[in-house]
C-alpha cells in the first residue's frame, strides 16, 4: 500500500472521512481499493450528474456507483417515455400538425420531464429530507405520470376504441335520424306542441299540413274581406237609392229658365262619391279576387304535394342526418377517453387490464422517486448530510470569525480615534496658551513704550 503518498484534501470531502483525510494519507479498505476512488469520466458520470450527484464525494462511497448510474438511467427512461407519449398524443389527435412540429413539441416535453424528475430526484439526496417530502414528491411524479400513461393506453386500446366509438356514433346518428322522423311526420302535422321535438323540427316547403292551413288562413281573410266589400256596397247601393230618388224628374226645378237637379240631389251625388272614393272599395275587391285566385292555385298545389312532399322530406332529413354524421368526434381526446370508460365498463377483462397496465405506467414514471424511497438512505446520503452539516458549522463559525473581526476593527478605529482626538485637544490647548502669550508680549510691550513716553515726557 502507499501509505507514504500524500493525499489532497479537497474542498468537497465529508466530515465523515475528515479524520481519515487530515492525515493526508489513502485509505484502504478491507478490499484494498483507494479512498478516495478515482473519478471515472464517461456516460456512467453524467447520468449520475443528471441527478445531482457530486463524484467527488461519491468517490468515498465507490460501491455506490452503479446505484446512482442507474437513478439517472430511471430519469432518462421516463423522459423518453414522457416524450414518446407527447408524440403519440399528438399524432392521435393532431393529426394535421406538421411532423418537425410534432418531434419538436416531443423534445420540448423530453426536456422539460427530465428537468423535474432530475430535480425530484437530486432533492431528496442527504438525510434531512424527511418522508413526507419524499411523498409529496412521490404524488408529483404520480400526477405527471397520469399525463404521461394516457395516450399509452389509447395507443394500446386503439382497435377497441375506435370500435367502441364507431358504435356510439351509429347509436348517437341513429336516434337523431328517429327522433328527425318522428318530429316530422309525412303529412307535414305541427309537432311544436312537444318539447321533445324543439330541435328536430325541419322546415320544409309544400307541406300538405302547410298548405291546408295556408289555404285556412287565406280563406279567413277572404270570408273577412268579402265581409267588408258587402258592407260597404250595401252602404254604397243606399247611397245610390237616396241620389236617384233625389234626383228624379219628379224633382226637378225651374233655374235660369231651364229644368236642373236641385241642391240635395248635387249633395247626394257628392256624398256618393266621397264615399266610394274613401272606401276603397275598388282596392278591397281586387284584394279579394286576388285572394280566391290563390285560394284556388293553393287548392291546386295541394292536391298535387301528396306525392312531391315525401321526397323532400326525406332529402331533408338525410342531409340533417349526414351533417350530424360528419360533426361527430372520433379522435378527440375526450371522445377517445370516454371510448376507453366504456370499453373497460363493458368488459371485466378489459377493465382489470386497464387497471394494470394504468398501474404499470405509473410506476415507471415514478420510478425515480419511488426507488429513492425504496432504497431509503444510502452512504452517500450519509456523507453528504455529514457534509451539509459540516459546512453549515463551518459557515456558522465563519460568520462567528467575520463578526469578531469585524468588532476588534471597530475597537482598532474607536482606539484610533480617540488618540486623534487627544493629540488633536493638546494641539489646540498649545495653540491656546501660545496665543495668550503673545498676547501678553505685546501688552508688555505696549505699555513699556507709552512708559518711555511719558517719562520722556516728564524730563522735557
Amino acid at each position: 500500500m502507499a501509505t507514504d503518498t500524500p493525499l489532497h484534501v479537497t474542498a468537497d470531502a465529508s466530515a465523515g472521512a475528515s479524520v481519515n483525510a487530515s492525515a493526508n494519507v489513502p485509505v484502504d479498505d478491507e478490499r484494498g481499493s483507494a479512498r478516495p476512488a478515482p473519478l471515472t469520466p464517461g456516460p456512467a458520470a453524467r447520468l449520475r450528474r443528471l441527478i445531482g450527484v457530486e463524484e467527488s464525494l461519491l468517490a468515498w462511497v465507490p460501491e455506490e456507483r452503479t446505484r446512482y448510474t442507474w437513478y439517472g438511467a430511471l430519469v432518462v427512461n421516463t423522459a423518453l417515455l414522457g416524450a414518446l407519449s407527447m408524440t403519440l398524443a399528438l399524432a392521435s389527435f393532431r393529426s394535421d400538425l406538421p411532423l418537425p412540429a410534432v418531434l419538436g413539441v416531443a423534445v420540448v416535453w423530453f426536456w422539460v420531464i427530465l428537468a423535474l424528475d432530475s430535480w425530484l430526484v437530486s432533492s431528496t439526496h442527504g438525510t434531512t429530507v424527511r418522508k413526507w417530502t419524499l411523498l409529496v414528491r412521490f404524488l408529483l411524479s404520480v400526477l405527471l405520470g397520469l399525463f404521461i400513461a394516457e395516450p399509452i393506453l389509447f395507443q394500446i386500446f386503439d382497435k377497441e376504441i375506435r370500435q367502441e366509438i364507431s358504435v356510439g356514433n351509429e347509436q348517437k346518428v341513429a336516434e337523431y335520424r328517429g327522433m328527425l322522423v318522428s318530429c316530422n311526420p309525412t303529412d307535414g302535422a305541427s309537432t311544436t306542441d312537444r318539447p321533445a321535438c324543439g330541435r328536430f323540427q325541419l322546415k320544409v316547403a309544400g307541406s300538405p299540413a302547410e298548405l291546408a292551413r295556408q289555404i285556412r288562413s287565406n280563406t279567413a281573410r277572404a270570408a273577412v274581406l268579402r265581409t267588408q266589400v258587402d258592407a260597404i256596397n250595401k252602404t254604397l247601393g243606399d247611397k245610390m237609392a237616396t241620389e236617384q230618388r233625389l234626383c228624379g224628374k219628379e224633382n226637378w226645378i225651374w233655374r235660369n229658365g231651364v229644368r236642373d237637379v236641385t241642391i240635395t240631389c248635387e249633395r247626394a251625388r257628392r256624398a256618393t262619391s266621397d264615399y266610394r272614393a274613401n272606401s276603397k272599395i275598388t282596392t278591397y275587391e281586387k284584394q279579394l279576387a286576388d285572394l280566391t285566385t290563390k285560394s284556388q292555385a293553393l287548392a291546386a298545389r295541394k292536391d298535387k304535394s301528396a306525392g312531391d312532399y315525401q321526397p323532400l322530406l326525406q332529402r331533408a332529413i338525410d342531409t340533417k342526418t349526414r351533417q350530424r354524421a360528419a360533426a361527430l368526434d372520433t379522435d378527440g381526446i375526450l371522445t377517445r377517453a370516454h371510448g376507453l370508460k366504456e370499453v373497460a365498463r363493458s368488459d371485466g377483462f378489459a377493465l382489470f387490464l386497464t387497471v394494470v397496465l394504468h398501474l404499470l405506467l405509473l410506476c415507471l414514471d415514478a420510478m425515480p422517486v419511488l426507488a429513492k424511497v425504496l432504497s431509503g438512505a444510502t452512504t452517500y446520503d450519509t456523507l453528504l448530510g455529514a457534509r451539509c452539516t459540516a459546512s453549515r458549522r463551518l459557515y456558522a463559525e465563519e460568520l462567528q470569525v467575520q463578526q469578531a473581526c469585524a468588532r476588534l476593527e471597530h475597537e482598532v478605529r474607536r482606539h484610533r480615534m480617540e488618540q486623534d482626538t487627544t493629540d488633536r485637544m493638546r494641539r489646540l490647548e498649545h495653540e491656546y496658551h501660545r496665543a495668550e502669550a503673545e498676547r501678553a508680549a505685546r501688552e508688555r510691550t505696549e505699555l513699556e513704550a507709552r512708559m518711555d513716553r511719558i517719562l520722556r515726557a516728564r524730563r522735557a
